[in-house]
């Protein structure tokens, strides 16, 4: 018989008031809003494509831009929430996803003013992500030139 405080029983206690998940419906919910998201991705582009001057080199950029508006605008009108408590992690892989964190942050933060509040929480979370992005290209980036220079 285990202790109180013994991790094992509390986790065998525990377990029969889990909740049980479906992770095929998970998958099925992250899936289809996921791609929903990247569809409106592909419409914003294709408009951007038809009605301006941007290119296909250049569509990009405003593309991703308007995604991350859009997401932050949802955040504060508190609608990406509810649809992110319901698509699960489909509304966390696009860039939607890191737009709706770092506009949380900001958010939760905004009654502490605006430099100790919403800026330094706001970058608590972009500058691990900044921080990960550019030492992983690094890293990548030397991996990369060093292969190339020993196959020729």
């Amino acid at each position: 018989m285990g202790s109180i405080n013994d991790p094992k029983q509390y986790k065998k206690n525990i377990k029969a008031f889990h909740p049980k998940t479906n992770y095929f419906v998970s998958c099925l919910k992250a899936f289809i809003v996921g791609g929903f998201i990247c569809l409106i991705g592909e419409c914003i582009e294709k408009f951007y494509l038809a009605f301006t001057d941007f290119n296909q080199n250049t569509v990009g950029n405003p593309t991703v831009a308007t995604l991350i508006l859009i997401s932050s605008l949802l955040t504060g009108f508190g609608v990406y929430d509810k649809f992110g408590q319901f698509a699960g992690a489909g509304t966390l892989v696009p860039v939607t996803g890191f737009a709706n964190s770092i506009t949380s942050a900001a958010l939760e933060h905004k009654s502490e003013g605006v430099v100790l509040g919403i800026a330094t929480n706001l970058f608590k979370l972009a500058g691990a992500v900044i921080v990960f992005g550019v030492v992983s290209a690094a890293v990548f980036g030397i991996i990369r030139l060093t292969i190339n220079n020993l196959l020729g």
